[in-house]
């Protein structure tokens, strides 16, 4: 199963999502923001070495810490030398090893953003509760439809208590909503799921529920 976890701005989330869910699914996290990387990164190969050709994809996945990771290196050089069509080889061959991949893609609606949308079986679209990001999230939202990869849910991340019918309606899937967490601010700055940090709070209960709604819409 890979499933990938796309925004249409940065800024919104994305990534601390993407993270989240891999805990929760025990999934391998991988970073395919080849320019703008955000998960953790460890010492061995990266994603960049991946698409270069330098290194297989299992073989830099790091499994050492509470969420597996293949990461993105964060050099110019080493985005130049990556070859972004081999990224669904890449994505291929971990889930064929570890079962679960969730892709952190690129945001926006680039060629960059559809290629981890191509290779995936359903994604998650990650917004905010402004008219910009709700924007912006629309335009990504076609940009799955046009590669055909199913919308598992929307994530309304730092959102108020509000109504999220009309979102709901406008994207084409079901809404969780993330209210703003402390937990979970601290688990992102030290590149933890916030399971790990703070299993018991509302935000990794919400998580919690977030991967069990999308593991369900795979099945069905």
């Amino acid at each position: 199963m890979i499933l990938a976890v796309t925004a249409g701005k940065g800024g919104v989330g994305k990534s601390t999502v993407a993270l989240n869910l891999a805990a929760e699914l025990d999934a391998v996290a991988v970073d395919a923001d080849l320019s703008m990387a955000d998960l953790p990164t460890g010492r061995g190969p990266d994603l960049h070495d991946v698409l270069a050709g330098r290194a297989s994809a299992v073989e830099a996945v790091d499994d050492s810490g509470s969420v597996a990771v293949l990461a993105c290196g964060r050099s110019l050089a080493g985005a130049r030398a990556a070859d972004p069509t081999a990224l669904g080889d890449a994505l291929d061959a971990v889930a064929n090893q570890y079962g679960r991949v969730v892709v952190d893609c690129p945001a926006g609606a680039s060629s960059d953003a559809g290629i981890p949308l191509l290779a995936a079986d359903a994604c998650v679209l990650v917004t905010r509760p402004t008219e910009a990001a709700l924007a912006d999230a629309l335009r990504a939202r076609e940009l799955a439809r046009a590669v055909e990869t199913p919308l598992a849910r929307v994530v309304l991340n730092r959102a108020p208590e509000m109504t999220t019918a009309d979102i709901a309606t406008a994207l084409g899937a079901p809404v969780t909503r993330l209210p703003e967490s402390d937990p979970l601010a601290r688990a992102q700055r030290h590149g933890q799921p916030v399971s790990a940090v703070a299993p018991d709070c509302p935000a990794s209960e919400r998580f919690a529920a977030l991967a069990a709604d999308v593991h369900s819409a795979l099945r069905s």
